[in-house]
Protein backbone atom coordinates (compact mmCIF):
# COMPACT_ATOMS: atom_id res chain seq x y z
CA UNK A 1 0.00 0.00 0.00
CA UNK A 2 1.28 3.25 -0.67
CA UNK A 3 0.84 5.83 2.38
CA UNK A 4 2.88 8.99 1.88
CA UNK A 5 1.66 11.40 2.74
CA UNK A 6 0.02 9.83 5.53
CA UNK A 7 -2.65 11.47 8.10
CA UNK A 8 -4.98 10.07 9.82
CA UNK A 9 -7.73 11.03 12.49
CA UNK A 10 -6.87 9.22 15.99
CA UNK A 11 -9.59 7.12 17.74
CA UNK A 12 -7.60 5.26 20.37
CA UNK A 13 -3.64 6.41 21.61
CA UNK A 14 -2.25 4.08 24.40
CA UNK A 15 1.15 4.64 25.77
CA UNK A 16 2.88 1.39 26.93
CA UNK A 17 6.58 1.39 28.29
CA UNK A 18 8.42 1.74 25.25
CA UNK A 19 5.91 2.76 22.73
CA UNK A 20 2.82 4.56 21.53
CA UNK A 21 -0.05 2.76 19.80
CA UNK A 22 -2.93 5.03 17.76
CA UNK A 23 -5.71 3.26 16.01
CA UNK A 24 -6.75 5.94 13.60
CA UNK A 25 -8.73 6.66 9.88
CA UNK A 26 -6.79 7.44 7.38
CA UNK A 27 -7.79 10.70 5.95
CA UNK A 28 -7.22 9.59 2.40
CA UNK A 29 -9.82 6.58 2.25
CA UNK A 30 -10.93 6.20 6.03
CA UNK A 31 -9.46 3.00 6.40
CA UNK A 32 -8.29 2.37 9.70
CA UNK A 33 -5.01 1.64 10.85
CA UNK A 34 -2.41 1.29 14.00
CA UNK A 35 0.36 3.32 14.04
CA UNK A 36 2.95 2.10 15.87
CA UNK A 37 5.82 4.53 17.32
CA UNK A 38 9.12 3.84 19.19
CA UNK A 39 9.30 -0.16 19.80
CA UNK A 40 7.42 -1.71 16.97
CA UNK A 41 9.14 -4.98 16.94
CA UNK A 42 7.05 -8.09 16.05
CA UNK A 43 4.74 -5.85 14.29
CA UNK A 44 4.52 -5.18 10.31
CA UNK A 45 3.38 -2.95 8.29
CA UNK A 46 4.74 0.27 6.32
CA UNK A 47 7.26 2.76 8.00
CA UNK A 48 6.30 6.61 7.60
CA UNK A 49 8.72 9.30 9.52
CA UNK A 50 9.06 7.98 12.86
CA UNK A 51 6.35 5.69 13.30
CA UNK A 52 5.09 1.74 11.46
CA UNK A 53 1.54 1.88 9.63
CA UNK A 54 -0.24 -1.26 10.23
CA UNK A 55 -2.99 -3.03 8.79
CA UNK A 56 -5.40 -4.47 11.37
CA UNK A 57 -4.43 -8.20 10.65
CA UNK A 58 -4.39 -11.70 13.00
CA UNK A 59 -0.70 -10.82 12.94
CA UNK A 60 -0.85 -7.01 14.29
CA UNK A 61 -3.53 -8.36 16.81
CA UNK A 62 -1.54 -10.76 18.05
CA UNK A 63 1.30 -8.43 18.59
CA UNK A 64 -0.58 -5.93 20.20
CA UNK A 65 -1.93 -8.65 22.31
CA UNK A 66 1.53 -9.64 23.74
CA UNK A 67 2.07 -5.94 24.57
CA UNK A 68 -1.04 -4.99 26.54
CA UNK A 69 -2.57 -8.23 28.28
CA UNK A 70 -5.98 -6.78 28.75
CA UNK A 71 -6.20 -7.65 25.28
CA UNK A 72 -6.28 -11.71 25.81
CA UNK A 73 -9.18 -13.23 26.82
CA UNK A 74 -8.99 -15.49 30.38
CA UNK A 75 -10.74 -18.21 31.97
CA UNK A 76 -13.90 -16.54 33.55
CA UNK A 77 -14.11 -19.19 35.76
CA UNK A 78 -18.08 -19.62 37.68
CA UNK A 79 -18.87 -15.56 38.04
CA UNK A 80 -21.83 -14.40 35.98
CA UNK A 81 -21.60 -14.15 32.48
CA UNK A 82 -22.94 -12.93 29.24
CA UNK A 83 -21.80 -14.29 25.90
CA UNK A 84 -22.14 -11.58 23.13
CA UNK A 85 -22.31 -13.60 19.62
CA UNK A 86 -20.86 -11.48 16.43
CA UNK A 87 -21.63 -13.10 13.43
CA UNK A 88 -20.50 -9.92 11.34
CA UNK A 89 -17.45 -9.17 13.30
CA UNK A 90 -18.78 -5.05 13.92
CA UNK A 91 -20.83 -5.57 16.97
CA UNK A 92 -18.41 -5.58 20.03
CA UNK A 93 -18.67 -1.83 20.35
CA UNK A 94 -22.16 -1.74 20.98
CA UNK A 95 -22.03 -4.64 23.10
CA UNK A 96 -19.42 -2.47 25.18
CA UNK A 97 -22.00 0.34 25.17
CA UNK A 98 -24.45 -1.92 26.81
CA UNK A 99 -22.43 -3.29 29.68
CA UNK A 100 -20.58 0.26 30.26
CA UNK A 101 -24.50 1.90 30.45
CA UNK A 102 -26.04 -1.29 32.12
CA UNK A 103 -23.50 -2.87 34.39
CA UNK A 104 -20.74 0.01 35.28
CA UNK A 105 -19.77 -2.15 38.30
CA UNK A 106 -18.61 -4.43 35.81
CA UNK A 107 -20.37 -7.30 37.90
CA UNK A 108 -21.24 -9.19 34.77
CA UNK A 109 -18.21 -10.83 32.81
CA UNK A 110 -18.46 -10.80 29.03
CA UNK A 111 -17.57 -12.69 26.43
CA UNK A 112 -17.17 -11.20 23.70
CA UNK A 113 -15.05 -13.45 20.72
CA UNK A 114 -17.84 -16.17 20.64
CA UNK A 115 -18.60 -18.12 17.35
CA UNK A 116 -19.96 -22.31 16.96
CA UNK A 117 -18.55 -24.46 14.79
CA UNK A 118 -21.81 -24.65 12.64
CA UNK A 119 -21.63 -20.59 12.75
CA UNK A 120 -18.17 -20.72 11.06
CA UNK A 121 -18.87 -22.87 8.88
CA UNK A 122 -21.98 -21.36 7.44
CA UNK A 123 -20.40 -17.79 7.25
CA UNK A 124 -17.06 -19.35 6.10
CA UNK A 125 -14.95 -17.36 9.16
CA UNK A 126 -12.33 -19.23 11.02
CA UNK A 127 -12.14 -18.91 15.00
CA UNK A 128 -8.82 -16.62 14.19
CA UNK A 129 -11.30 -14.49 12.39
CA UNK A 130 -13.71 -13.81 15.07
CA UNK A 131 -10.54 -12.91 17.79
CA UNK A 132 -9.27 -10.50 15.45
CA UNK A 133 -12.47 -8.87 14.99
CA UNK A 134 -12.77 -8.84 19.02
CA UNK A 135 -9.52 -7.35 19.33
CA UNK A 136 -9.09 -4.53 17.76
CA UNK A 137 -12.48 -3.09 18.92
CA UNK A 138 -11.58 -3.97 22.28
CA UNK A 139 -8.75 -1.76 21.33
CA UNK A 140 -10.51 0.94 20.12
CA UNK A 141 -13.64 0.77 22.71
CA UNK A 142 -10.26 0.69 25.42
CA UNK A 143 -11.97 -2.63 27.37
CA UNK A 144 -9.50 -3.32 30.06
CA UNK A 145 -11.73 -5.80 32.30
CA UNK A 146 -11.42 -9.31 31.84
CA UNK A 147 -13.38 -10.94 29.53
CA UNK A 148 -13.35 -14.77 27.68
CA UNK A 149 -13.67 -16.36 23.68
CA UNK A 150 -16.27 -19.46 23.55
CA UNK A 151 -15.61 -22.10 21.18
CA UNK A 152 -18.96 -22.66 20.81
CA UNK A 153 -20.85 -26.12 19.98
CA UNK A 154 -17.34 -28.13 19.52
CA UNK A 155 -18.79 -31.32 18.89
CA UNK A 156 -15.54 -33.35 18.24
CA UNK A 157 -11.79 -33.76 19.47
CA UNK A 158 -10.13 -32.57 15.91
CA UNK A 159 -12.57 -29.11 16.29
CA UNK A 160 -10.40 -28.17 19.29
CA UNK A 161 -7.14 -27.45 17.60
CA UNK A 162 -7.87 -24.04 15.66
CA UNK A 163 -9.79 -22.41 18.23
CA UNK A 164 -6.99 -23.38 20.87
CA UNK A 165 -4.17 -21.51 18.45
CA UNK A 166 -6.47 -18.24 17.90
CA UNK A 167 -6.37 -18.02 21.85
CA UNK A 168 -9.99 -18.98 23.03
CA UNK A 169 -10.02 -20.07 26.59
CA UNK A 170 -13.61 -20.71 26.90
CA UNK A 171 -15.10 -24.29 25.25
CA UNK A 172 -18.68 -25.26 24.59
CA UNK A 173 -18.40 -29.18 24.17
CA UNK A 174 -21.71 -30.10 22.69
CA UNK A 175 -22.51 -34.02 22.86
CA UNK A 176 -25.48 -33.84 21.79
CA UNK A 177 -24.73 -36.55 19.01
CA UNK A 178 -24.40 -39.23 21.56
CA UNK A 179 -27.93 -38.79 23.36
CA UNK A 180 -29.65 -41.53 23.15
CA UNK A 181 -32.82 -39.62 23.04
CA UNK A 182 -35.28 -43.04 23.28
CA UNK A 183 -33.27 -44.06 26.58
CA UNK A 184 -36.36 -41.76 28.07
CA UNK A 185 -39.26 -44.23 27.12
CA UNK A 186 -37.04 -47.45 26.81
CA UNK A 187 -37.74 -50.63 29.35
CA UNK A 188 -35.55 -51.91 31.84
CA UNK A 189 -34.34 -54.85 29.52
CA UNK A 190 -33.81 -51.98 26.99
CA UNK A 191 -32.05 -50.53 28.81
CA UNK A 192 -29.92 -52.92 30.93
CA UNK A 193 -28.05 -53.63 26.83
CA UNK A 194 -27.96 -50.17 25.81
CA UNK A 195 -25.43 -49.86 29.52
CA UNK A 196 -23.71 -52.84 28.85
CA UNK A 197 -22.66 -51.56 24.77
CA UNK A 198 -21.22 -47.95 26.54
CA UNK A 199 -17.42 -47.03 26.01
CA UNK A 200 -17.05 -48.39 29.78
CA UNK A 201 -12.89 -48.15 28.64
CA UNK A 202 -13.03 -43.89 28.25
CA UNK A 203 -15.75 -44.02 31.02
CA UNK A 204 -12.88 -45.97 33.33
CA UNK A 205 -15.60 -47.06 35.72
CA UNK A 206 -18.10 -50.42 35.64
CA UNK A 207 -21.64 -50.35 35.44
CA UNK A 208 -21.26 -51.95 39.08
CA UNK A 209 -18.80 -49.28 40.35
CA UNK A 210 -21.44 -46.83 39.34
CA UNK A 211 -24.47 -48.98 40.76
CA UNK A 212 -22.69 -48.70 43.68
CA UNK A 213 -21.80 -45.50 44.29
CA UNK A 214 -25.38 -44.19 43.57
CA UNK A 215 -27.87 -47.07 44.48
CA UNK A 216 -29.76 -46.32 48.11
CA UNK A 217 -27.75 -43.16 48.81
CA UNK A 218 -30.65 -40.01 49.30
CA UNK A 219 -28.70 -37.05 48.27
CA UNK A 220 -29.84 -33.94 50.42
CA UNK A 221 -29.90 -31.15 48.22
CA UNK A 222 -31.48 -27.31 49.46
CA UNK A 223 -34.89 -28.16 50.28
CA UNK A 224 -35.15 -31.79 48.64
CA UNK A 225 -33.92 -34.98 48.29
CA UNK A 226 -32.73 -36.82 45.17
CA UNK A 227 -32.96 -40.90 45.27
CA UNK A 228 -31.26 -43.27 42.66
CA UNK A 229 -32.76 -46.64 42.54
CA UNK A 230 -31.49 -48.83 39.86
CA UNK A 231 -34.48 -47.64 36.67
CA UNK A 232 -33.33 -43.59 37.75
CA UNK A 233 -29.50 -44.31 36.83
CA UNK A 234 -29.89 -47.02 34.54
CA UNK A 235 -32.01 -44.38 32.49
CA UNK A 236 -29.47 -41.37 32.90
CA UNK A 237 -26.72 -43.44 31.78
CA UNK A 238 -28.68 -45.00 28.52
CA UNK A 239 -29.19 -41.51 27.81
CA UNK A 240 -26.14 -39.66 28.84
CA UNK A 241 -23.08 -42.13 29.25
CA UNK A 242 -22.06 -41.94 25.54
CA UNK A 243 -22.23 -38.16 25.83
CA UNK A 244 -20.50 -38.48 28.79
CA UNK A 245 -17.66 -40.48 27.31
CA UNK A 246 -17.53 -37.89 24.32
CA UNK A 247 -17.13 -35.20 26.47
CA UNK A 248 -13.90 -36.54 28.79
CA UNK A 249 -12.41 -37.95 25.26
CA UNK A 250 -12.72 -33.83 24.25
CA UNK A 251 -11.73 -32.97 27.68
CA UNK A 252 -8.25 -35.01 27.50
CA UNK A 253 -7.92 -33.40 23.59
CA UNK A 254 -7.94 -29.46 25.38
CA UNK A 255 -5.93 -30.81 28.33
CA UNK A 256 -3.24 -32.09 25.89
CA UNK A 257 -3.49 -29.07 24.16
CA UNK A 258 -2.87 -26.41 27.09
CA UNK A 259 0.00 -28.39 28.60
CA UNK A 260 -1.31 -27.20 32.23
CA UNK A 261 -2.50 -23.88 31.55
CA UNK A 262 -6.61 -23.15 32.88
CA UNK A 263 -9.24 -22.91 30.26
CA UNK A 264 -12.79 -23.17 30.91
CA UNK A 265 -15.43 -25.87 29.77
CA UNK A 266 -18.81 -26.21 29.61
CA UNK A 267 -20.92 -29.03 28.70
CA UNK A 268 -23.93 -28.43 26.57
CA UNK A 269 -27.04 -31.13 26.31
CA UNK A 270 -29.97 -28.36 25.45
CA UNK A 271 -30.38 -29.43 21.73
CA UNK A 272 -32.10 -32.69 22.71
CA UNK A 273 -36.07 -34.46 22.77
CA UNK A 274 -36.51 -34.51 26.36
CA UNK A 275 -36.29 -31.57 29.20
CA UNK A 276 -32.68 -32.45 31.10
CA UNK A 277 -34.29 -33.64 34.86
CA UNK A 278 -32.42 -33.16 38.21
CA UNK A 279 -31.67 -36.23 38.81
CA UNK A 280 -30.23 -36.25 35.05
CA UNK A 281 -28.63 -32.85 36.21
CA UNK A 282 -27.00 -34.41 39.29
CA UNK A 283 -25.71 -37.90 37.18
CA UNK A 284 -24.58 -35.45 34.65
CA UNK A 285 -22.16 -33.18 37.09
CA UNK A 286 -21.56 -35.66 39.61
CA UNK A 287 -19.51 -37.78 36.29
CA UNK A 288 -17.83 -34.67 35.39
CA UNK A 289 -16.67 -33.58 38.07
CA UNK A 290 -15.30 -36.92 39.54
CA UNK A 291 -13.04 -37.14 36.57
CA UNK A 292 -11.51 -33.65 37.39
CA UNK A 293 -13.40 -32.01 33.74
CA UNK A 294 -12.79 -28.33 34.85
CA UNK A 295 -16.18 -27.86 34.34
CA UNK A 296 -17.71 -24.01 34.57
CA UNK A 297 -20.86 -24.02 33.57
CA UNK A 298 -23.67 -27.18 32.45
CA UNK A 299 -26.49 -25.83 29.71
CA UNK A 300 -29.16 -28.58 30.53
CA UNK A 301 -32.55 -28.81 28.52
CA UNK A 302 -34.78 -26.68 30.03
CA UNK A 303 -38.68 -26.95 29.93
CA UNK A 304 -40.26 -25.29 27.82
CA UNK A 305 -39.14 -23.98 23.85
CA UNK A 306 -35.80 -22.19 23.64
CA UNK A 307 -36.47 -20.75 19.94
CA UNK A 308 -34.25 -18.46 17.95
CA UNK A 309 -34.75 -14.98 18.14
CA UNK A 310 -38.05 -15.12 20.03
CA UNK A 311 -38.84 -15.02 23.62
CA UNK A 312 -39.08 -18.06 25.85
CA UNK A 313 -42.54 -20.18 24.59
CA UNK A 314 -43.89 -21.80 27.64
CA UNK A 315 -45.65 -21.84 31.33
CA UNK A 316 -42.77 -19.36 33.13
CA UNK A 317 -44.67 -20.62 36.66
CA UNK A 318 -43.41 -24.29 35.66
CA UNK A 319 -39.88 -23.02 34.02
CA UNK A 320 -39.92 -21.76 37.39
CA UNK A 321 -40.56 -24.62 39.26
CA UNK A 322 -38.25 -26.84 37.47
CA UNK A 323 -35.60 -24.56 37.62
CA UNK A 324 -35.62 -24.61 41.31
CA UNK A 325 -34.35 -28.14 40.67
CA UNK A 326 -30.92 -27.83 38.92
CA UNK A 327 -30.21 -24.78 41.11
CA UNK A 328 -30.48 -27.03 43.70
CA UNK A 329 -28.57 -29.51 42.05
CA UNK A 330 -25.99 -26.97 41.21
CA UNK A 331 -25.58 -25.33 44.60
CA UNK A 332 -24.95 -29.17 46.32
CA UNK A 333 -21.85 -29.01 43.84
CA UNK A 334 -20.92 -25.44 44.28
CA UNK A 335 -18.58 -25.79 41.44
CA UNK A 336 -20.02 -24.43 38.34
CA UNK A 337 -23.03 -22.17 37.52
CA UNK A 338 -26.08 -22.56 34.74
CA UNK A 339 -25.97 -21.71 31.08
CA UNK A 340 -29.06 -20.73 28.91
CA UNK A 341 -28.50 -21.49 25.30
CA UNK A 342 -30.59 -20.08 22.88
CA UNK A 343 -30.36 -17.30 25.36
CA UNK A 344 -31.43 -14.24 23.36
CA UNK A 345 -34.67 -12.62 23.73
CA UNK A 346 -36.09 -14.35 26.74
CA UNK A 347 -36.88 -11.07 28.28
CA UNK A 348 -40.10 -13.50 30.18
CA UNK A 349 -37.58 -15.42 32.41
CA UNK A 350 -34.62 -13.45 32.59
CA UNK A 351 -35.66 -12.17 36.13
CA UNK A 352 -37.14 -15.85 37.12
CA UNK A 353 -33.14 -16.94 36.40
CA UNK A 354 -32.07 -13.95 37.97
CA UNK A 355 -33.56 -14.12 41.12
CA UNK A 356 -33.55 -18.32 41.40
CA UNK A 357 -29.79 -18.26 40.22
CA UNK A 358 -28.45 -15.02 41.25
CA UNK A 359 -24.62 -14.99 39.76
CA UNK A 360 -24.22 -18.18 38.84
CA UNK A 361 -25.72 -18.32 35.13
CA UNK A 362 -24.40 -17.34 32.18
CA UNK A 363 -26.64 -16.35 29.11
CA UNK A 364 -25.38 -17.54 25.39
CA UNK A 365 -26.76 -14.93 22.86
CA UNK A 366 -25.69 -15.58 19.17
CA UNK A 367 -28.01 -14.57 16.29
CA UNK A 368 -29.95 -11.34 17.77
CA UNK A 369 -26.69 -8.98 17.30
CA UNK A 370 -27.10 -9.99 13.49
CA UNK A 371 -30.93 -9.06 14.00
CA UNK A 372 -29.92 -5.73 15.08
CA UNK A 373 -28.01 -5.08 11.95
CA UNK A 374 -31.00 -5.77 9.51
CA UNK A 375 -32.87 -3.61 11.31
CA UNK A 376 -30.14 -0.77 10.52
CA UNK A 377 -30.16 -1.90 6.91
CA UNK A 378 -34.74 -1.70 7.00
CA UNK A 379 -34.32 1.79 8.08
CA UNK A 380 -30.92 3.06 6.21
CA UNK A 381 -30.91 0.82 3.25
CA UNK A 382 -34.75 -0.45 2.35
CA UNK A 383 -34.01 -1.94 -1.23
CA UNK A 384 -30.77 -4.15 0.32
CA UNK A 385 -33.29 -4.95 3.17
CA UNK A 386 -35.86 -6.53 0.32
CA UNK A 387 -33.25 -8.37 -0.86
CA UNK A 388 -31.60 -9.67 2.22
CA UNK A 389 -35.76 -10.86 3.24
CA UNK A 390 -36.21 -12.96 -0.19
CA UNK A 391 -32.57 -14.22 0.35
CA UNK A 392 -33.58 -15.86 3.71
CA UNK A 393 -37.38 -17.11 2.20
CA UNK A 394 -35.10 -18.81 -0.78
CA UNK A 395 -32.99 -20.69 1.68
CA UNK A 396 -35.63 -21.03 4.33
CA UNK A 397 -36.31 -24.34 4.04
CA UNK A 398 -32.62 -26.11 3.56
CA UNK A 399 -30.77 -23.49 6.39
CA UNK A 400 -33.73 -24.54 9.29
CA UNK A 401 -32.59 -27.74 9.14
CA UNK A 402 -30.45 -28.01 12.15
CA UNK A 403 -33.26 -26.06 14.30
CA UNK A 404 -36.23 -26.21 16.38
CA UNK A 405 -38.96 -24.01 15.05
CA UNK A 406 -42.56 -22.38 14.94
CA UNK A 407 -42.20 -20.33 12.05
CA UNK A 408 -44.24 -20.24 9.16
CA UNK A 409 -42.72 -18.53 6.53
CA UNK A 410 -46.35 -18.35 4.92
CA UNK A 411 -47.26 -15.67 7.44
CA UNK A 412 -44.26 -13.09 6.09
CA UNK A 413 -45.40 -10.56 3.69
CA UNK A 414 -43.50 -10.46 0.66
CA UNK A 415 -41.01 -7.55 1.04
CA UNK A 416 -42.18 -6.40 -2.62
CA UNK A 417 -46.16 -5.68 -0.84
CA UNK A 418 -44.21 -3.41 2.01
CA UNK A 419 -43.68 0.23 2.35
CA UNK A 420 -40.22 1.52 3.11
CA UNK A 421 -42.19 2.76 6.74
CA UNK A 422 -43.18 -0.71 6.98
CA UNK A 423 -39.89 -2.93 6.58
CA UNK A 424 -38.58 -2.41 10.26
CA UNK A 425 -41.69 -3.68 11.95
CA UNK A 426 -40.86 -7.04 10.31
CA UNK A 427 -37.93 -7.28 12.72
CA UNK A 428 -40.64 -7.56 15.83
CA UNK A 429 -42.81 -9.82 13.92
CA UNK A 430 -42.53 -13.52 15.06
CA UNK A 431 -42.36 -15.34 11.70
CA UNK A 432 -40.36 -12.91 10.04
CA UNK A 433 -37.83 -12.82 12.50
CA UNK A 434 -37.03 -16.35 12.73
CA UNK A 435 -37.23 -16.97 9.66
CA UNK A 436 -34.19 -14.17 8.91
CA UNK A 437 -32.69 -15.69 12.02
CA UNK A 438 -31.96 -18.89 10.72
CA UNK A 439 -30.87 -17.65 7.59
CA UNK A 440 -28.13 -15.87 8.63
CA UNK A 441 -25.59 -18.10 6.41
CA UNK A 442 -27.06 -17.57 3.58
CA UNK A 443 -27.95 -13.64 3.91
CA UNK A 444 -24.41 -13.14 5.22
CA UNK A 445 -22.69 -15.35 2.49
CA UNK A 446 -24.88 -12.76 -0.57
CA UNK A 447 -25.16 -9.36 1.24
CA UNK A 448 -22.23 -9.67 3.85
CA UNK A 449 -20.18 -7.22 2.09
CA UNK A 450 -22.99 -4.55 0.94
CA UNK A 451 -24.52 -4.83 4.86
CA UNK A 452 -20.80 -4.65 6.36
CA UNK A 453 -20.16 -1.17 3.86
CA UNK A 454 -23.53 -0.10 5.47
CA UNK A 455 -22.78 -0.75 9.27
CA UNK A 456 -19.45 1.00 8.53
CA UNK A 457 -21.22 4.03 6.76
CA UNK A 458 -23.52 3.82 10.15
CA UNK A 459 -21.97 3.18 12.80
CA UNK A 460 -23.75 4.77 15.66
CA UNK A 461 -26.70 3.73 14.41
CA UNK A 462 -25.47 -0.07 14.67
CA UNK A 463 -24.33 1.15 18.22
CA UNK A 464 -27.33 2.24 19.48
CA UNK A 465 -29.39 -0.32 18.27
CA UNK A 466 -27.27 -3.04 20.40
CA UNK A 467 -27.32 -0.66 23.01
CA UNK A 468 -30.55 -0.11 23.53
CA UNK A 469 -31.73 -4.09 22.79
CA UNK A 470 -28.90 -5.29 25.29
CA UNK A 471 -29.99 -3.85 28.24
CA UNK A 472 -32.93 -5.23 28.04
CA UNK A 473 -31.13 -8.42 28.33
CA UNK A 474 -28.68 -7.34 30.92
CA UNK A 475 -30.62 -5.34 32.90
CA UNK A 476 -32.55 -7.75 35.25
CA UNK A 477 -29.00 -9.14 36.42
CA UNK A 478 -28.12 -6.53 37.34
CA UNK A 479 -30.92 -5.45 39.47
CA UNK A 480 -31.02 -8.80 41.18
Amino acid sequence: MSITPFSMNALRVVQVEDAVYTLGRSSSDGALHLLVRGNSATFHGERWDDALICPLDAENARALQERLPWLKPQPLGSRLSFGFGDRIGLATPGHIDALRNTDPAGRIAPIFAQQSVRENERLHRTPEEVMTAAIWSLFAEDWRLPWGADADHVKEPEHVAPFVAAGYTFFTIDPSDYVDNAAQTNDLTVLRMKCEALPWDVLETTYFSLYENYRDHTIALDGETLHFDEETLLRSLAKYGRALAHTVRIAATLRAAFGGTPFDLEMSVDETDAPTSAHEHFFIANELLRRNIPLVSLAPRFVGKFQKGVDYMGDPAEFEAELTHHVAVMRYFHRYKLSVHTGSDKFSIYPILARRAGDSVHIKTAGTSYLEALRVAAVRAPNLFRQMLETGRAHYEKDKKTYFLDCRPERVPPASSLADADLPALLDQFDARQLLHVTFGSILTTHGAALRTLLTKYPDDYRSALRRHFARHLQPFVEM
